[in-house]
């Protein structure tokens, strides 16, 4: 093999004529067309008859059928990538990648990592159904794409998208609440959209949404929000700002029971990558504890394996907490 596609011609005219009539290479068809994974369409319009591409799709031949009409000019197993591509020619140009695949893409750490079919939004006049590795939903509200490479739609409604068809409560939690942590979005902003949306599949996420609303910012402090719920322990404010006589803001504990003044960290590892953040935390607790604020602290899978003793611990430190005079602090509930 030489590299070029046969049958493929290059007509540079003027007036009809033809100047210059030569095979392209596998390189130059991809460079053409931005990609290694293509229409039939674009194909076509480039030279390449009908009849080669169905041969070069043939098994075992050097290119690989995706998708009805899409095809990868190379035949080893699809990348996601390639199937992203594919699904996005497939729906056609208005259409926009959400769920798993548009999170990825806008870099949230915490969404699982996308695997099955493509997500992706089409127009709801649109007829085109989903075929194996795509899934094309039809909406009246196919969002307008994110600047970048990837028509891919805002994280708002890609992690809605997502929460919707979802049936894993952590799951959910741990994707809106990166999406409110990390300052991409508020809570009202993601009930507003989820308002908007169809209600089929919003149970779950509205639910989280209240978790969130409440202060609760990671799937271990919805554990723990869970886990407190079940004792005759007063609710505690989450990620409250705890602030001195003076107004001055000490810290910001996880779980506050404010009529004690008793701070409740859950020491997750998940938010202490480095030294510094690891560093942060022990001056945080200094903090706290220099204004006379006792802490209890909970490891993310003692909650999950030994939430008994982790509420009977509670108990002691607020019993405890209420025998001395209440530090003279203040906490400020979190925005949503």
């Amino acid at each position: 093999m030489d590299g070029r596609v046969h049958d493929v011609c290059v007509l540079a005219s003027m007036d009809g004529v033809p100047l210059r009539v030569c095979p392209l290479t596998l390189d130059e068809i991809a460079f053409r067309v931005d990609s290694y994974v293509v229409h039939v369409r674009e194909l076509e319009a480039l030279g390449v008859p009908r009849r080669t591409i169905h041969q070069r799709c043939r098994p075992g031949g050097p290119w690989r059928a995706l998708l009805p009409g899409v095809v990868s000019l190379r035949n080893g197993p699809p990348t996601r990538e390639d199937l992203r591509r594919a699904a996005l020619a497939y729906a056609g140009p208005e259409a926009v990648l959400t769920g798993l695949d548009a999170l990825e893409i806008a870099g949230l750490r915490r969404a699982p990592d996308p695997s099955g079919p493509v997500h992706v939004l089409v127009p709801s006049d649109r007829r085109r159904l989903g075929a194996g590795t795509v899934l094309a939903e039809r909406t009246e509200r196919v969002p307008l794409p994110v600047p970048g490479p990837w028509r891919a739609a805002p994280v708002v409604r890609s992690a809605l998208d997502f929460s919707r068809r979802c049936r894993e409560r952590d799951q959910v939690r741990a994707v809106l609440a990166e999406v409110v942590q990390t300052g991409r979005a508020t809570v009202a902003e993601l009930a507003a959209e989820l308002r908007a949306g169809t209600s089929r599949g919003s149970a779950l996420p509205r639910a989280v949404l209240q978790e969130l609303a409440d202060g609760v910012r990671s799937v271990a402090e919805a554990k723990a929000r869970e886990l407190v719920a079940r004792t005759r322990l007063p609710a505690p404010l989450w990620n409250p700002r705890i602030l001195d006589a003076a107004g001055r803001e000490i810290a910001r504990p996880d779980a506050w029971f404010d009529d004690v003044g008793l701070a409740w960290e859950i020491d997750s590892v998940e938010f202490h990558f480095s030294a510094a953040d690891y560093e942060r935390t022990v001056e945080r607790h200094g903090r706290l504890s220099a204004h006379g604020i006792l802490i209890v602290h909970s490891l993310p899978q003692t909650l999950r394996r030994r939430g008994a003793e982790v509420v009977e611990e509670l108990r002691r430190a607020h019993a405890h907490a209420a025998l001395r005079p209440r530090p003279p602090v203040r906490a400020v509930p979190v925005d949503s």
